[in-house]
């Protein structure tokens, strides 16, 4: 919904861009000044020592790029699942009790917070989502109440892509991570701040899971569609 609502309010007026962008000269400094990284500084030493390694195999050129970046990718890639891995058994078992308690007063600005700074915690959003499921199940904590928790956690799951960014220099990495951010942003703004707005996702959600009890296909379909077709055949109209 948030998609249908913005996507065409930015290609027609380009404002969450603006928005990134003035909000990154904010952070980084503007008048085209460059951003200095601490975390490329802080890298800098090890991967200048994994260079002159790769050269020790005979590698040079674009075979000595490939290989940087291939063991980047992995480097990254390991480093989230550790941290997803580390942080959800240090932090992820203890908060169903501490969520059931807080959320069970009633949801709001506050829930929205505890879904952000819980998947700030975890990195990944989807463990956030993972403990609400059985709660919800259970009867526990109700749909209206689980909501803004989803909400905040779609703002929390920025924060990797933010991290990724303070790793480059110039601010136009920082600028696309800022757009992901105030895109999901305003999605609330809009979805949640707009009081008849607010109960249409949940209804249209308990709406498709009615329809997927009743048939699996369903559900598929909806995947495939929303996530597969639909992108496919927007990205071939608009590329």
């Amino acid at each position: 919904m948030a998609v249908v609502i913005l996507l065409p309010f930015e290609l027609l007026t380009g404002r969450i861009s603006w928005l990134a962008t003035r909000t990154a000269d904010l952070l980084t400094g503007s008048g085209g000044s460059e951003w200095k990284s601490p975390i490329k500084e802080w890298v800098k030493y090890p991967v200048n020592w994994l260079k002159d390694g790769l050269k020790q195999f005979s590698l040079d050129g674009t075979p000595l790029g490939i290989a940087m970046v291939t063991i980047g990718i992995g480097v990254v890639v390991v480093s989230l699942i550790a941290i997803t891995k580390n942080m959800k058994a240090l932090i992820a078992e203890r908060l169903e009790a501490s969520m059931n308690r807080v959320l069970g007063k009633g949801g709001g600005i506050v829930a929205m917070v505890i879904g952000m700074l819980i998947t700030i915690s975890v990195q990944s959003s989807s463990i956030t989502t993972s403990i609400l499921i059985p709660m919800a199940a259970a009867g526990v904590i109700s749909l209206r109440n689980i909501y803004p928790v989803t909400l905040g956690a779609n703002v929390g799951t920025t924060i990797t892509a933010l991290l990724a960014a303070l790793a480059a220099s110039g601010s136009d990495a920082l600028t696309i991570a800022l757009v992901h951010t105030w895109f999901n942003i305003l999605g609330i703004v809009v979805l949640y701040g707009i009081p008849f707005l607010r109960p249409l996702p949940m209804r249209c959600a308990e709406l498709l899971a009615e329809l997927a009890v009743k048939r699996r296909s369903i559900a598929v379909g909806w995947v495939v569609t929303v996530f597969v077709i639909i992108p496919l055949v927007v990205i071939a109209i608009f590329r």
